[in-house]
């Protein structure tokens, strides 16, 4: 258990990394550099006479909203996990095969966020609107996961990447394929049922990259907190994967937790000079991720279903 918690405690750990780098992430050498990020991203640390002070708050701010950042990624990362357990279970890939494809599986993701989040950010800087759309996918996205019905395992012959993939590509029906994700056979190449399943994965991040970037946007604005959060989280997940993966079911109520945490966020975008107001900081975003994610854990624990 250890080796699969380490990767946990590097994302959580890299807070403190995140305190000494990001001075240096956006060269702030002087308090006009620090004034010019504080203008461009709007990021809710006080800036005062002395330089060296504000600095502080700057380093010290960005640690705790990379924090919150990955918390909010990794929470919302464990509705994925319940995508993945049908997709292995309806494909019938064994635990060896699981890790290789979880392997790869991150690897993708890892590019595929970082065209996410620099494209996100490209646009919320030119586009103030765009934070509003954010906000309300997110209030959208909220209710569609407290509201929709459990997912079913379903045919695989039936999954419409596997019809794409057949239109491109031979499929092997060979089901002992080694761990492979190309095999030759009669002469010719052929993607095994393994590269499907890989394809489906990567497809199914993409969904969650719509709803968890532009939430990760939420807490910060800042492209490097937003991206090493994202990062962090998706290399833990593997991790998580294999320590409560197939006990997840137990965790019953956590989709409603993870609703409600879409919808703070969303409605904290939409109406962030309210939040404002009532002096909401990065530190109450942080208790309430926590507190509905550990709540809706707990209550499934102490409520578990027949």
């Amino acid at each position: 258990m250890p080796s699969k918690c380490t990767l946990v405690f590097l994302g959580i750990g890299f807070s403190v990394a995140m305190y000494t780098l990001i001075p240096h992430l956006h060269e702030i050498h002087s308090f006009a550099d620090l004034k010019q990020y504080h203008r461009s991203y709007g990021e809710p640390f006080k800036l005062s006479d002395d330089f060296e002070t504000s600095l502080e708050a700057f380093k010290t701010t960005s640690m705790w909203l990379y924090l919150s950042g990955f918390l909010l990624e990794y929470a919302l990362s464990i509705d994925n996990l319940f995508v993945m357990l049908l997709v292995f279970k309806s494909f019938k890939i064994s635990e060896h095969n699981e890790r290789k494809i979880l392997v790869w599986g991150v690897l993708g993701a890892m590019i595929l966020r970082f065209v996410f989040v620099f494209l996100g950010s490209a646009a919320i800087k030119q586009f103030d609107w765009v934070l509003y759309a954010f906000g309300a996918l997110l209030v959208f996205s909220g209710l569609k996961l407290a509201f929709e019905k459990e997912k079913e395992e379903e045919d695989p012959s039936e999954h419409f990447i596997m019809r794409m993939v057949k239109k491109v590509f031979r499929v092997s029906e060979v089901s002992d394929d080694r761990g492979r994700f190309f095999i030759k056979e009669n002469g010719a190449w052929h993607v095994t049922v393994l590269f499907v399943v890989l394809l489906i994965i990567e497809f199914t991040d993409v969904i969650f990259a719509i709803d968890s970037v532009p939430a990760v946007f939420g807490i910060t604005r800042d492209p490097y907190l937003v991206f090493f959060s994202n990062i962090f989280a998706i290399l833990g997940l593997r991790s998580l994967y294999f320590l409560i993966g197939h006990g997840i079911d137990k965790f019953w109520a956590l989709k409603y937790g993870l609703s409600l945490i879409l919808m703070f966020i969303g409605f904290k975008m939409l109406f962030e000079g309210v939040f404002h107001e009532m002096g909401f900081n990065h530190l109450h975003n942080l208790l309430v991720i926590l507190g509905l994610l550990g709540g809706s854990m707990t209550y499934s624990l102490l409520r578990p279903k027949s």
